[in-house]
């Protein structure tokens, strides 16, 4: 990749060690005469990014959540270093950020664009979810009616608590929890997992990417949430459909050279091939 000559810094300041790190990082990146600027504000300010080379995102996979947007639509790549548990999205260690920051400004990283959903509701412009995106009761109603067309055909219509929408990305996120599949995120699929369905029938649903899907709220007068990554939640009312499908949008996120999708899954789920007993 080309050489970073203007890096926006994103931190996360509630998370231990991202503050100090972050100013290790900026000092670092000075040192080569790389021009920096840094925010700990979410939602980013306006315009934030532009003119950057890239971004590096410093706390967890909600911290990279929260800028993955701004980042999809500037075209800006996501470096995001790990300050929070799991890390998914924010594959580099503190660590591994230090001893390879010279490098990654060299452009010794590689760019893997990641898919993201497109989310239309009536009366709104179209917002993007690099994860996923919930429907769910806006209230504690425990059970929603759910109609889901694909393409114009009924799919089912689904008593539950909600459906989680996931992209191949987010399918080790809410998606796993709710018992959905773990997707290669090169796979440019939706995923569709119902929340506590009341019938043993219902399972997640593989979509295509070319798939435009609908969902209608059956249940009356009962409005819906729209949870969009966590990070944007939108109250859904009326009678209309919310529309969701594959953007042509892709969040280019920044990988460490030799980057294995399953190396990482087996280090954060803790998988073993080892025999039990």
């Amino acid at each position: 990749m080309k050489a970073i000559r203007s890096l926006a810094f994103v931190v996360n300041d509630e998370k231990a060690g991202a503050p100090a790190l972050a100013r290790e990082l900026m000092a670092l990146a000075k040192e080569t005469g790389v021009r920096v600027r840094l925010t700990a504000r979410f939602p980013l300010p306006k315009n934030y990014l532009q003119g950057a080379d890239a971004c590096c995102v410093i706390g967890g996979d909600g911290t990279l959540l929260g800028a993955a947007r701004e980042a999809a639509l500037a075209k800006v790549p996501i470096i995001g270093v790990n300050r929070g548990s799991l890390g998914f999205l924010t594959t580099y260690s503190a660590d591994e950020a230090r001893t390879q920051f010279a490098n990654i400004l060299k452009g010794d990283y590689q760019v893997d664009g990641r898919a993201m959903l497109e989310c239309k509701m009536p009366g709104r412009g179209a917002d993007l979810a690099l994860n996923d995106v919930l429907v769910k009761a806006a209230t504690n109603s425990p059970l929603m009616r759910l109609e889901v067309r694909a393409d114009g055909e009924l799919v089912t219509e689904y008593l539950c608590d909600g459906l989680i929408f996931s992209t191949a990305t987010g399918s080790t996120a809410y998606n796993l929890s709710a018992g959905g599949p773990i997707i290669h995120p090169s796979a440019r699929v939706i995923a569709m997992t119902p929340i506590c369905p009341h019938t043993l029938s219902n399972r997640s649903i593989i979509f295509r990417e070319e798939v435009k899907l609908t969902v209608r709220n059956r249940t009356s007068e009962e409005p819906l949430l729209v949870s969009l990554d966590g990070q944007r939640n939108l109250k859904f009312t009326g009678d209309g459909a919310l529309q969701i499908a594959v953007s042509k949008v892709r969040l280019p996120l920044a990988q460490k050279p030799g980057y294995e999708h399953f190396a990482v899954v087996r280090q954060k789920l803790k998988w073993s091939g080892g025999l039990i007993g």
